[in-house]
Formats: structure tokens, sequence, C-alpha cells
């Protein structure tokens, strides 16, 4: 039997045993944790070790984020924009990046030279900075030496040749545009007018050279008066009658027009005697006007125009003088000259720099009423005398004066402020944004009506040809006088020329117009001879057996003449672009 001391003995023994396993899980349990706590931090330290280097470019970009975030919008837009004129090769420096009003000297703005060849366009309204613009690319293109060819119609480009005025305003500017290391310079250039009435060596071409569809471009001629004159050249082709003037042409016409030669007319395509009659009264209204002086020997030698000196290429620079009324005639005699250079330089792809470049002011002149002959020779020539290495910019007030197929050859876009007062201004404005590539930097709309003098919206083709961002730029000054040498100056670098001895006199070979006058009357002295001195019946007429082309043709003196080593035009004379001479 149990007592009640053997109960209260094994309870306290029950209690002992229970606080000792609570003391044993109490010590468990700190154990564990302890063991869990030194794990954890094992693996912390190991896990910072691992990732302490890869750690580091993470902190290092944001950094970077921090400090983008520390930047102003305009300079990280200004950045992204210069990053797309970070040109590896030879490059022209046009100026630099403005944002939201702001020049930032450090983002450049540029054309890579590999890709002058391309062509480009400089637009704006007048007063705007093209000129200065056009200046600037010009001195840059000499210094590296490639020839530059200008149409300076009004005469404003002749600061060219003597170094700039410094002053502080101009170094500012080109502190500004990136041009730390401006100073002011000169470069070789060569005066030439069109023509033997202006201040600059006379510059002229033959009227065979020149060829039917340029010659009609100058006469105002519409596409039958044009087709009709080509087939008047080919006949004088044809028959070695060369065409070296005006007086030439003029009288081919007048023969093909009277009775002696009606039977010739008919015989080269049944051209009209009225439509022949118009064309004459064309060439006697330009000869008249002083017209005929652009025609002539010598003939400009293309070879002339790309010329360096110094290890600087030449600029020549044409001025209209004296046919100030007849601007047309100006482009479209360049447009000749281009021509020329087309057919006389050999292909030879792409290259580091250009061979020549040309450069077309007051551009609007060359495609105003032009026949559907004459824009297709255009945008041909355009199209493929890059390949010659020769790059054409044409100058203007709006990129709608230049037809949409010689639009799309161009490369460079430079376009200075435009006005928009006027339903058609509005107009040319919208499209001319519409040419652009897409930018969000810019409200193009708005920026091209509030560009200051001298600043462009630029966007060029890289050297990989593929567009640059649009950026909104501060030119750069010219370093070369911004103001014209005047007449005098012109006239003084003119005679001192090594061109002048070879331009500057006037040659009248005999030609057409010698042959069918000399001619003529010698078959009228022919006929008087013949006459009976005193008879009262009237003389019988001479059998028409021939066409006085063919007396002309057939005399002994006229074999001579053409086998003559003077003769240009041959017996038949092949034609190429623009129905002009192969040389």
């Amino acid at each position: 039997m149990t007592t009640p001391q053997d109960k209260v003995a094994a309870a306290r023994k029950a209690a002992e045993d229970a606080a000792r396993i609570a003391a044993e899980a109490t010590a468990a349990v700190e154990a564990a944790e302890k063991e869990a706590a030194e794990q954890e931090a094992a693996a912390q330290a190991a896990d910072t070790k691992a990732g302490a280097s890869s750690s580091a470019k993470p902190a290092a970009a944001k950094e970077d984020s921090t400090a983008d975030a520390a930047t102003p919008p305009d300079e990280l837009a200004a950045r992204e924009i210069a990053a797309g004129y970070a040109f590896e090769g030879l490059a022209l420096e046009l100026g630099t990046v403005i944002v939201d009003g702001k020049v930032h000297p450090d983002a450049r703005v540029r054309i890579p030279m590999k890709t002058m060849n391309r062509h480009g366009l400089v637009a704006g309204a007048t007063g705007t900075g093209k000129t200065k613009t056009v200046q600037g690319i010009a001195e840059q293109l000499s210094a590296a030496g490639v020839p530059v060819v200008v149409a300076d119609i009004k005469g404003d480009l002749s600061g060219l040749l003597r170094p700039g005025e410094s002053n502080d305003k101009l170094i500012a500017r080109a502190q500004e545009t990136g041009a730390v290391d401006w100073k002011p310079s000169g470069f070789p250039c060569e005066f030439v007018s069109l023509g033997t009435e202006g201040i600059g060596v006379p510059i002229r071409a033959t009227i065979t050279a020149f060829g039917p569809i340029l010659l009609s471009k100058v006469l105002g001629l519409n596409e039958t008066q044009e087709s009709t004159l080509g087939l008047i050249f080919h006949w004088a082709d044809k028959n070695g009658l060369a065409l070296l003037d005006l007086k030439d042409l003029r009288s081919v016409i007048q023969f093909l027009t009277s009775p002696e030669g009606k039977e010739d007319l008919k015989g080269i395509g049944g051209v009209s005697a009225t439509t022949a009659g118009v064309i004459l009264r064309a060439l006697v209204n330009l000869e008249a006007d002083g017209g005929d002086t652009f025609f002539g020997e010598p003939e400009m030698d293309p070879a002339d125009l790309m010329r360096t000196a110094g290890g600087q290429g030449v600029i020549t620079l044409f001025e209209l003088g004296a046919q100030a009324s007849r601007p047309q005639m100006f482009s479209t005699f360049l447009m000749w000259v281009l021509a020329d250079l087309f057919q006389t330089l050999p292909e030879i792809g792409d290259m580091d720099k250009p061979k020549l470049v040309f450069i077309f002011d007051e551009a609007h002149l060359l495609f105003s009423g032009a026949s559907k002959a004459f824009l297709q020779q255009v945008e041909q020539t355009v199209k493929l005398i890059r390949s010659k290495g020769v790059g054409v910019f044409f100058c203007t007030q709006l990129p709608t004066d230049i037809p949409n197929s010689v639009l799309s050859q161009l490369g460079a876009r430079i376009q200075h402020a435009l006005r928009a007062f006027t339903p058609e201004d509005q107009a040319a404005l919208s499209k001319t944004v519409r040419t652009y590539p897409k930018t969000a930097t810019y409200d193009l709309e708005k920026a091209l009506t509030s560009l200051g003098i001298g600043e462009a919206v630029v966007t060029v083709l890289s050297e990989k040809g593929a567009p640059t961002p649009v950026a909104w730029a501060r030119m750069q000054p010219p370093r070369s006088l911004m103001d014209t040498i005047g007449d005098d100056g012109i006239r003084a670098s003119a005679k001192q020329s090594t061109l002048y001895s070879k331009y500057g006199q006037t040659i009248d070979r005999e030609s057409a117009y010698e042959i069918l006058t000399a001619k003529v009357a010698a078959s009228a002295d022919e006929a008087a001879a013949q006459a009976p001195a005193k008879s009262g019946r009237a003389p019988k007429p001479a059998p028409e057996d021939e066409s006085m082309a063919e007396k002309v043709v057939n005399n002994p003196a006229f074999k001579n003449f053409l086998r003559s080593a003077a003769t240009v035009a041959g017996r038949e004379i092949s034609r190429s672009i623009f129905g002009t001479r192969k040389r």
C-alpha cells in the first residue's frame, strides 16, 4: 500500500525530470539558432565577395545615370545629335548644334568629304546667310586641295581671294561654332566672265559644242522648235559646216529658208519654214541683246577648272558680267560646262574626296521654263557624274525650285530660314518639312521660320550613306573677306591670270558664215559672167541640177577646207548628253 510519503516523493521526482528535459530543450534551441546565424553570416560574406567585381559596373552605371539626371536635357539632345556627325575620315566643318536656343560648341555638325560627290542643296530666303555658307564650303574644299566652280551671279564671293577682317564679334562667333583655330585667310581664285563684255577672263563655247537642247533653253523655244533646231544642227554637221558663233547658225537658217535652200529644208525631215523662221528671229534677238559674245573661240577647256595652286584647289568664280538681263543664259552655260566635264572625265567611283565641286547659285534660273528633254538631261547628268568624282550643289531660295527628280539625288541639305507670308509660302514650308528625317528634338515647321541669320537646319549623308540626325546648326564664319573686292580688283586679278593669255583674244576662223557667204557670192558672179553682155532676150534660167548646198559641198575649195585641220565640226559630229559635241 502506497503511503502519502511515497506519492510526494514520486511527484517530486517527476517534476525534477520535467525541469531537466525543459533545460535540455532550451539549450538545443539556442544551439540551433546560433548555428543558423553563423551559416547566414557566412553565406552573406561569400555573396559579398563573389559580387564585389560585378557590382563595380552597375555602380558606375548608377553614377552615370545620376550624372545624366543632373545634365540639362538640351545638352543631352545636343550630344545625341553630334554623335551622328562623328565621322572617322576627313570632314568639312559646318558649325555646332543649337537646342532650345542654346549653342553647344562641342557638338559639331559636319559633312564627310567622302560624300561631297553625293551632291547637296543650300536653300533659304534672301538675307539668311546662304552666300556665306557657300563661301565657307568653298574655302574648306580649296584648303583640302579640291577645285571648286562657283556661279557668282551677283559678284558676292570675290572676297574669297583675300583674308577676312578679324574683330571681337567674329572671333566669338568662331569660338562658339567650333572653329577654335580660326584666322583670316585668302584662297586661290580665278575670275572668269561669260562672254567678252565682262570684267573677268572671257569664257566662250562654240555653237556646235553647246548643242541644240541647251541653246533651245536659252532661246526659249518650245519642244517642236527644239526638235527643229536639232535637225538644223544635224544638217550643218552632215555638210561639214562648222557652227562656231551665232552668225554661223544664223547664216545656215537663212540659207535653208531661202529659195536656194528650200529643197534642203524639205530633205531634213519636213521642217516647217515657219518654225525655222521663229528660231531665226530668236537668234537675231539674242544677238541684238549681246548674246553673241557668249559663243565663239577659243572654247573653254574643262581641264582649266580642275587646277590646284600650292596644294589648294583653285576656286573658279563665274560672273555674269554685262549680261545681267539674261541670267538663264548664265545658268544654262554652266550646265554645259558640267555636261562637258561629264563627257571628258573618266569613271573613278568613290574617293576619299571629290575631284571637283560645282556650286550653282540662283539655281531656280536653271529650271525655269525648261523643256522636258532639258530636265531629263539635268537629272541624268547629276545622277551619273557622281561616279566621275564631281559633286554638284544647288543654291536657291526654296527647295521646291528644284524638280523632285533632281532633288531626290541631293544627299546634303543645308536649309536656312524660310518665310511663310503667303499661302504659297506656307505650302512650300510644309513640303520642305516632309523631306527631312523624323526628329523628336525640333518642331521643324516652327524651326525653319525661326532660324537666325547664319543658322540652318542640316542633314547630310554619313560615310555609310545613311542620313544623319536633323541638326539646328549655327554656321561657322568664313575666313576670307565677307565682301566684294570690287570691279577693279577683279579686273586686275583676271589680267594677271595665266588664263588671260589663252582666252583673252577672240579667234574668228572660217566657218559656216564665211563659207556660205563666199559660195553665194561666187555663184552670183558665175551667173553674171555667163550671161550675154547685150541681148534683147531675157537670159535663160540656169538648170536647177544642184541645190545651193550641193554646190557648196561639191566645190573644190570647200573640199580642201574639209581636209584642213582647222575644221572643228568634220563631216559628222557625234553628240551625247544635251546634244553637245564629244571632244
